[in-house]
Order: C-alpha cells, then sequence, then structure tokens
C-alpha cells in the first residue's frame, strides 16, 4: 500500500498495480487515513509526485450522475448493487457495434479478425486484473452467479454422499443456492461457519469445520452486507491442508480489495463485469489449471468442440471448453474497457476516499440512538447497512429516494445472515469511488428526514 492517494499512469496494456497489493489486497486502506475533505479535494501531489485522486475528475466520466431525481442531484450509494458506466465503457461498446462488429472466432474477414482481436485482448486484461498466470485461466461467463454454477454442475458428479462443503453466514445466495443443490441431487452436507457479532467471520471456528470429508470451502472476498473482508489466503491454507478446494466470491472484492489470485491461492475466484464498472451479462471464473481441468464442460455447442462425428465428441481445452455458443463478445469488450479505465487509478488511493466517506457518514451518525448498523469488522469495506427504529427499511429506502439518494432495501440476497443478526430486512448505502463527501452529506440528511416520518 501506498501513504497517500497517487494515481498510477495507466499502461499501454492496460496494466494495473498489482505489485502495490501484495498478500491478496486483504488491506482496504492506507496505513495514513484520509478525512474526507482531503479524500476528496486534495488539491496536493500524492506519493512519488503525482496527482491526488480527484473523485470529481472521476465523477465527471459518469453521464448518469449529472442527472436529477424527484427535483434533487442525484446521490448513487447502490454500487454494491450495480455500479455506474464511464464513458470509456460506454465509448467502447458503441464503438464496436458501429465499426467492427462481427461474430468472432474462425471468420477469415477483416471484421471477424478485429472483434476477434479486441475479445481475447480483453480476456488479457481481466487476467492482468487479477493476476492470474495466464489468460487461459480465465473463462467468460455471464456473471459470477453462473460461474459459481459452472463450479457447482462440473463438481457435482463427483460428489459422493456425505461429502462436506464448508460456507459461511455471510454468502451471497449465489454462493449458496448452487452448493444446495448439491445437496439435494447428491447427498452433499453443508456446514456453516458463523459470523461473530461485528461481522466478522469466526476463523476458529471455521477451522474446526474443515476435515476429512471436506471437498469444497466457498467463501466471499468482501461481505455485500457488512462489507467485512475475509483473510482468503488464510482460508485457502486451512482448506488445501484438508485436501479441500476452495472458491472465492470476487464479486465485491475484485471491485474494492485489489485482488492477487496467486497470493490468494484460491482454487477458483468468481467475479462480475457490472459492479467493476462494466455492463451487466458479463462476468468470469479465474482457477487454477488444474482445477479448470479437471471439471467436465459446462453446456454443450459450438465453440466448446475440438471435433464433433456421429459416434463421438471431444472438447476444447481450457478455457473455451467451457464457453459453448456465441459468447458476450460487446459486452467482454466492455468490461476490458472498464477495467483498463480502473486500472488507471490507484486503488489504494480509491479505497482510502471510499472509507473516508463511510466513516464521516458513521461519525455523523454516531449520536442517533435509532440506528443500528450492522457489521462493524476491522479492516471493513465502505458499505453502511443499517436498520431504523419502528421503520421498516423500504419504507426508508423510498423517502430517501425523495431527496434523490439511492439506497438499496431488503435482504439483499442474504437471508442466513439476515437471520443471524436478528433482522427482516435492513438498508444498505455503499460508496463508490464517484461518490463524494456531498453525497456522504446528503445520504445522512436524507436518512434523517425520513426517520422523522416515523416518530
Amino acid at each position: 500500500m501506498v501513504d497517500g492517494a497517487a494515481v498510477i499512469i495507466p499502461h499501454p496494456s492496460g496494466e494495473g498495480d498489482h505489485a502495490q497489493h501484495g498478500g491478496g489486497g486483504q488491506t482496504l486502506t492506507p496505513a495514513a487515513r484520509q478525512t474526507p475533505a482531503t479524500a476528496s479535494r486534495s488539491p496536493s501531489p500524492g506519493g512519488g509526485g503525482t496527482p491526488a485522486f480527484d473523485p470529481y475528475a472521476a465523477r465527471a466520466q459518469f453521464p448518469i450522475l449529472s442527472r436529477t431525481v424527484n427535483g434533487k442531484p442525484l446521490v448513487y450509494l447502490d454500487s454494491a448493487a450495480s455500479a455506474q458506466k464511464p464513458r470509456a465503457v460506454i465509448a467502447a461498446m458503441t464503438g464496436l457495434m458501429e465499426g467492427h462488429y462481427a461474430n468472432v472466432h474462425r471468420g477469415l474477414h477483416t471484421l471477424a479478425n478485429e472483434t476477434t482481436e479486441a475479445f481475447e485482448k480483453a480476456r488479457e486484461t481481466l487476467a492482468r486484473f487479477l493476476n492470474a498466470e495466464s489468460a487461459e485461466q480465465i473463462v467468460w461467463t455471464k456473471g459470477g452467479t453462473e460461474a459459481i454454477n459452472l463450479v457447482a454442475a462440473g463438481l457435482g458428479p463427483s460428489i459422493k454422499p456425505g461429502d462436506e462443503i464448508v460456507v459461511t453466514q455471510m454468502e451471497h445466495h449465489a454462493n449458496i443456492v448452487p452448493w444446495h443443490m448439491l445437496r439435494e441431487r447428491f447427498g452433499a452436507v453443508l456446514k456453516w461457519a458463523p459470523v461473530l457479532d461485528d461481522g466478522a467471520l469466526d476463523m476458529a471456528a471455521l477451522a474446526g469445520l474443515i476435515g476429512p470429508r471436506t471437498r469444497l470451502v466457498a467463501v466471499t472476498h468482501m461481505s455485500n452486507v457488512l462489507g467485512t473482508v475475509t483473510d482468503v489466503r488464510a482460508v485457502a491454507d486451512l482448506a488445501h491442508a484438508a485436501g479441500a478446494l476452495v472458491l472465492v466470491d470476487g464479486c465485491q472484492g475484485a471491485v474494492h480489495c485489489a485482488p492477487d489470485v496467486q497470493a490468494l491461492d484460491a482454487d477458483f475466484y468468481v467475479f462480475t463485469g457490472h459492479k467493476l464498472y462494466g455492463p451487466t451479462g458479463i462476468g468470469g471464473l479465474y482457477g487454477k489449471r488444474a482445477a479448470l481441468e479437471a471439471l467436465p464442460p459446462y453446456q454443450g455447442g459450438g465453440e466448446m468442440i475440438a471435433t464433433v462425428e456421429q459416434d463421438r465428441v471431444t472438447y476444447a481445452g481450457v478455457p473455451h471448453r467451457f464457453e459453448a455458443g456465441t459468447p458476450p463478445i460487446i459486452e467482454a469488450i466492455g468490461l476490458g474497457a472498464a477495467l483498463d479505465w480502473l486500472s488507471g487509478f490507484d486503488r489504494a488511493a480509491i479505497a482510502a476516499h471510499e472509507q473516508a466517506l463511510y466513516d464521516h457518514a458513521r461519525e455523523r451518525l454516531a449520536e442517533f440512538d435509532w440506528l443500528r448498523i450492522l457489521g462493524t469488522a476491522d479492516g471493513k469495506g465502505a458499505i453502511l447497512t443499517f436498520t431504523v427504529a419502528d421503520a421498516h427499511a423500504h419504507d426508508i429506502a423510498q423517502i430517501m429516494d425523495r431527496y434523490g439518494v439511492a439506497v438499496r432495501a431488503g435482504l439483499h440476497c442474504a437471508e442466513p445472515l439476515a437471520k443471524r443478526f436478528g433482522v427482516s430486512s435492513s438498508a444498505r448505502a455503499s460508496f463508490a469511488l464517484y461518490n463524494t463527501t456531498e453525497d456522504a452529506d446528503a445520504f445522512v440528511d436524507a436518512l434523517i428526514r425520513a426517520r422523522e416520518f416515523f416518530v
């Protein structure tokens, strides 16, 4: 990590700053914490004499953030559900459709070659972003959910009754339901690692659950509700010592933790594009080569085959054996553009800025006894999930929308976690690189006004 808020000049190939984020990106903030003012407006140089991170300049690259909602400036605090898109992504996708588009692979004409080159370059960009050893370890999917299902479907036939899958109480439904399907269809046993009162994962309990029957440990890198950041490398060490595989849901972690998949040592790492400032309908799966090669094909069709005859079929190698049919070409190239754009910033500076906004909001809300915050673990990310006494989260969110403030309300696709904390619903504000101190203040002001409806 660096001390300050430096910007890295983008490498022509789109390379990021993985070397600054060793250890799997477990720390979200630099050692020297910034105040909201310095994180948002500091004109002073950052580390190494490079310009300070400027969220206002970044924000200006998102056309939607200039609009109003209900006559108020839009304050978008729902990025944990889906982030907004910068002009670089919009231009890349529009430019492809206007000037280059064709189907990829096997085509011999100019447009097919141009599109194939851009499509595979996006795969290479993603490999660099995650610090994968090879682009062949990246499988395109339609999102993180499909990536987890791909792994579950591949493991299913090898599951024996009584084989164990360890998950945590803070998993998203996407990292729960596929394992339930293996329980229903093959007799797998799900074991649940508990979450402590502050939202931290109980590592001692997790270690006690991993044993000789454990086939897989499935954990989130960063909770979409609590903001808790999992020590993935420690989990991987425990699982591998027992001969088990590790799958990491990186849909939030890829955005905020600058993951290095080699340092994390997970067998599988899944992610989704729309939270990474890219388009919907695209995501992917990183896997260690041996882990991917051990999985059978997920779907059948064109592209994933080597040969097809009347009495036999042979399959393509990794990663194409998992990419049946026409892939999400435009979306993959859009995600590549998003990652090139994001890699132009110092990820540590972004994390410091987001954390400063979270801290600022928490400090302003500290005096109110009608507010309950879910998730206060050390090192957590800039997600503020809360309940308001005597008010339903849905009502709070709808009233805040009157003031132009967009937050999410409900179970956040994490029903076991809601039951763990004894809530039927909660509201969530999630801070992103384009949010500002003014956004944090508008959030607090709107929340106070919303609560007044129930007094």
